[in-house]
């Protein structure tokens, strides 16, 4: 634990641009929270208190921050009212305090250590900011620095005239504060602006009035851009998506065509593994070495042992572990399901609620029934069991080691080892009758 950092991330803000009921820090990108981006981030410095600033009602957001502490900000009178609430809850706090936006989630980890080290090596400054020059600065506060290289003040481009808006160094939204001093400060914030609203980067310009200096450290353009509407949370998606692909490629990871394969922020996978085209990581996913992961596959909530094959057209959904050598082939779902060491299940077959041992072979076509209509019910599958095409296995129902299922077979009871099972109509031939059948066409 770093004693002297206390973190302050602001996830208050209503985000009416994103036109929706989910507030704003709760979309996700690669499946997570935007506020959880932000919180993981932090905590990678291991800092005193993490302190979540959100609005009034949205409970959404208070179970999100867990377990850290969440101050509710009332009224929405600006990023310096919600920077005061979050004080509340360190007043005797006398060392650094850290503010993060809750809608940045590409901010990484050695940014912020940076960020921490650099404020804490300067010479006593007042805050270090984050400062990033942007492309296109429109929407982003100017920071206006002096001849010595200090920032005089940091201008909302609301506030600002056109000489100002000509600053090409923009306000990343990162800081580091003095905490001591900052206590003081933030009594002195007043909403004459344009705005009407207590903003947190005038407290830069309160602190030297006093004397005190604050200066810049500039960080990635791309990882500080933050999320205000739809199109920027698909721009940070994507980015997000490159960043992901490029980690997996410099594991030892193989992509025929990376720009089509998506992950979530969560997902693990091991050298050696090849992924074909079209490919989607959901949630909760590992998949270790000499893994095969054919095209237009979708996995989630998945275990994948080593030298597995999947799809092409595969859905792996949660709760399936599928053990080595495992084959789950096109048009195959697995759902909630353990797969034993060398089974096969390769074509057009749902497995839910089952159990498969080693060396199973699943024919095409064949369904677990695993739902009456209330409740869901268990299929085990012992050792070298055949399952031959186009059979049914209502549950709950045992299948014993080394059993053959017929083809077509509807089973509904268990089946003992090395046994025999054919459950379907037997066939009938009836010599001729097509031939009159027809005759009577004509």
């Amino acid at each position: 634990m770093t004693k002297d950092l206390s973190i302050v991330i602001m996830a208050a803000g209503k985000g009416t641009r994103m036109r929706s009921s989910i507030p704003k820090v709760l979309h996700k990108i690669a499946h997570k929270p935007l506020l959880n981006h932000v919180i993981d981030t932090a905590e990678t410095l291991r800092p005193k208190h993490i302190i979540c600033v959100v609005g009034p009602d949205v409970p959404a957001v208070e179970e999100a921050a867990k377990p850290h502490t969440v101050v509710i900000q009332k009224e929405r009178l600006g990023t310096g009212h919600a920077l005061k609430t979050a004080l509340s809850e360190i007043k005797d706090f006398k060392g650094t305090v850290m503010v993060l936006s809750g809608d940045v989630p590409l901010i990484t980890a050695d940014m912020l250590g940076d960020l921490a080290a650099r404020h804490a090596q300067g010479d006593n400054p007042a805050a270090t900011i984050m400062a990033m020059m942007p492309d296109e600065p429109t929407g982003y506060g100017r920071i206006v620095l002096s001849d010595e290289g200090h920032v005089e003040c940091i201008v909302e481009e609301k506030d600002a005239s056109d000489a100002q808006k000509a600053i090409s160094l923009c306000n990343g939204g990162v800081y580091c504060f003095d905490g001591e001093g900052l206590h003081t400060w933030i009594e002195k914030l007043s909403n004459d602006n344009a705005q009407k609203e207590y903003l947190l980067p005038d407290l830069i310009a309160i602190a030297k009035e006093e004397g005190r200096v604050s200066v810049v450290v500039e960080g990635d353009d791309e990882s500080l851009l933050g999320v205000n509407t739809r199109d920027q949370l698909a721009e940070l998606e994507m980015i997000f998506q490159n960043r992901q692909r490029m980690k997996f490629l410099d594991a030892g990871v193989t992509m025929q065509d990376p720009a089509t394969v998506y992950f979530a922020a969560d997902t693990q996978i091991a050298a050696d593994v090849t992924i074909e085209p079209s490919v989607i990581f959901g949630e909760g996913v590992t998949v270790e070495e000499g893994c095969i992961v054919k095209g237009f596959s979708h996995i989630e909530g998945s275990y994948i042992c080593a030298n597995s094959k999947i799809g092409p057209f595969a859905r792996l959904r949660p709760g399936t572990n599928l053990s080595e050598n495992v084959e789950v082939g096109n048009f195959v779902e697995v759902n909630r399901s353990t797969i034993g060491k060398g089974t096969k299940a390769k074509h057009f077959t749902y497995l839910g609620d089952a159990v498969l041992h080693k060396d199973v072979n699943i024919g095409a076509g064949t369904i677990i029934c695993n739902y009456d209509g209330i409740n869901k019910h268990k299929t085990i599958i012992k050792d070298r069991a055949f399952i031959g095409s186009n059979s049914t296995l209502i549950a709950p129902l045992t299948v014993g080691e080394g059993a053959y299922i017929a083809a077509g077979s509807a089973v509904t009871e268990d089946v003992e080892k090395e046994s025999l099972v054919i459950a379907r109509t037997r066939g009938k031939l009836l010599s001729g009758w097509a031939k009159d059948r027809n005759k009577s066409k004509k």
